[in-house]
């Protein structure tokens, strides 16, 4: 994949370029059908298939208060798009700048004079330039005077991709709610894989493993939407091996001075060295909620059981 992280990066000789424009964060099921669709029209038309995202939340600019946490982080998202295969993505800086641009501006500066647009997919809720002024309508229009069609999402036939329970659309809001309430599972149903959040290790306090439990302790600046307080069955993944693994989320009430939402992973089976290592967390399946224990020893009883529980979630065998 192409991938430019400002527009003076793109080539002049860019294109010519079938567009569509979103946040794209999470880069979920139904985003992965409107980019599959977009290849084809692509392919068919001799177009390059190109993606215009956004290096953060509209709202950040416009309204602060009420970004939402992101799914993924840039590098994550650069990662998924990627792996769809689209031919390459424009990440737009959302700046102030940005913001100011009329939707003129827009059209002429991204799809006509950087990525020589011939198609331009969008829904059919689509809005561009200062203050929302672009519509479709304005878009189409803008079209005919520059050479480009416009599609629309909502015509294409995506309603099983876009749609899974035939009601509600997909979403990242939607996926955060799933999170955030520890339905990993059914999170993973919407994003077309298991959800993922990447940090480096970082030295811990070491009761796991002075229990027979050594954990991965996670520096809580890590990449990706931190799910619900809980225990977990999960994957690791590191250097492009998967572990199986326990992992817990949350302040661990049993202790003091754990910090909120500390990830700590036990890799199932396997104890390697990971300090100052980048590992990714693959959220499974939620198997409880956070519970503050009387003694080490119930503790431990409840650490037994989990392993028994992950082990089947994960279709593991018992250990020996």
């Amino acid at each position: 994949m192409q991938y430019y992280e400002d527009v003076d990066d793109v080539a002049e000789g860019f294109g010519p370029s079938a567009v569509t424009i979103g946040k794209f964060d999470g880069v979920h099921v139904g985003h992965r059908a409107v980019i599959a669709h977009l290849e084809r029209a692509a392919r068919q038309h001799g177009l390059v298939s190109t993606v215009v995202t956004f290096d953060r939340h509209p709202l950040s600019i416009i309204d602060p208060g009420k970004v939402p946490p992101a799914l993924t982080s840039i590098a994550q998202r650069r990662e998924l798009l990627d792996d769809v295969g689209v031919d390459a993505t424009l990440l737009l800086r959302f700046d102030a700048e940005l913001q100011s641009w009329t939707p003129e501006t827009f059209v002429s500066r991204i799809l006509v004079e950087t990525l020589h647009a011939e198609l331009v997919f969008v829904g059919s809720d689509f809005r561009f330039g200062a203050k929302g002024a672009g519509d479709v309508a304005l878009l189409r229009t803008l079209g005919a005077q520059h050479g480009f069609s416009v599609e629309l999402i909502d015509d294409v036939d995506l309603v099983d991709d876009v749609r899974p329970d035939g009601e509600r659309r997909v979403s990242s809001t939607w996926i955060r709610e799933l999170l955030g309430e520890g339905r990993v599972a059914e999170a993973a149903r919407l994003l077309g894989r298991e959800h993922a959040v990447r940090s480096v290790v970082v030295h811990g306090n070491q009761r796991g493993r002075a229990m027979g439990y050594p954990t991965a302790n996670l520096d809580p600046s890590c990449e990706g939407f931190v799910p619900a307080d809980g225990v977990y069955a999960a994957r690791v993944l590191h250097d492009g091996t998967v572990y199986p693994a326990a992992v817990s989320v949350g302040n661990n009430p049993t202790f003091e001075g754990v910090p909120a939402k500390q990830i700590e992973a036990h890799l199932l089976d396997v104890d390697i060295d990971l300090y100052g290592e980048t590992i990714s967390v693959l959220f499974v399946s939620y198997v409880r909620g956070m519970v503050k224990f009387s003694s080490m020893d119930e503790l431990a009883a409840q650490m037994r059981q989990d392993d028994r529980d992950i082990r089947t979630l994960l279709g593991l065998p018992a250990p020996v």
